[in-house]
């Protein structure tokens, strides 16, 4: 009997887009892997995760949901109750209960210098949203990466609404209590503290968890082969779990 293979459908956070995946997404090709890179709209909770959740619906099958930084939050909301995800990577990514929010998260222990980077600016819509300032990008969000590549990240960074990085997630059971899940971040993150990263896969009782030496919080782009093979290790994990119970 053969197992479907899940799709792998990669979140990015605040600040990001979806070509931040590119190295990520060619290792997982390169093995036959089919991968989707979803363009998280940045602009509130409950309109981000909508969006993933039609991406998954779209997608007809089994899914292991990937989400970098806020994208953490995204899939944490996008993914309670819906059993077409059948595992979780957080990539340097927050791990949220139930009533909290990235903000909430983000100052829960010390170390993000994030908050002295950004610029903000009104929006349309309401509110502000924010973007980390050129010339700061480098050092805040990709210190690990090479130069030009950072300034072309800096340049195509996706800003986030004041509104999306303060919406609490609302799911009863946040995704991570009942889908397994897999934990990979860099020691040297700058925009979210260490300590958050480590409690956030102990809270999930992470199935592995990488800690990547001298990584960013660009880890997806410094450390594509690693992040990779996290995210594989999640797809192999469901496809012996269907082996087994159909044997």
């Amino acid at each position: 009997m053969s197992t479907e293979k899940p799709t792998i459908v990669l979140v990015h956070g605040a600040f990001a887009e979806s070509a931040s995946w590119n190295g990520v997404i060619s290792r997982l090709q390169s093995h036959g892997v089919t991968v989707v890179a979803a363009a998280n709209p940045l602009r509130s909770l409950a309109v981000d995760a909508a969006y993933v959740r039609d991406v998954i619906a779209s997608i007809g099958g089994p899914v292991i949901l990937v989400g970098h930084s806020y994208g953490g939050i995204v899939i944490t909301e996008a993914a309670a109750d819906n059993p077409a995800v059948v595992g979780l990577v957080y990539v340097s990514a927050f791990v949220p209960e139930t009533g909290q929010s990235a903000f909430d998260l983000s100052t829960s222990a010390p170390g993000s210098t994030l908050g002295d980077t950004l610029t903000a600016y009104p929006v349309t819509t309401g509110g502000n949203e924010f973007a980390i300032r050129t010339e700061a990008f480098h050092h805040q969000f990709a210190a690990d990466v090479a130069e030009d590549v950072a300034a072309l990240m800096a340049a195509t960074q996706r800003p986030v609404t004041e509104a999306a990085l303060s919406d609490a997630v609302t799911a009863a059971n946040p995704a991570w209590k009942g889908i397994p899940s897999w934990h990979v971040f860099g020691d040297q993150d700058l925009n979210i503290p260490l300590a958050v990263f480590r409690a956030g896969a102990e809270r999930a009782s992470s199935r592995a968890t990488r800690e990547i030496a001298g990584a960013s919080h660009a880890a997806l782009v410094s450390n594509p082969d690693i992040v990779a093979e996290v995210i594989a290790s999640a797809g192999k994990a469901y496809v012996a779990s269907q082996t087994s119970s159909a044997a």
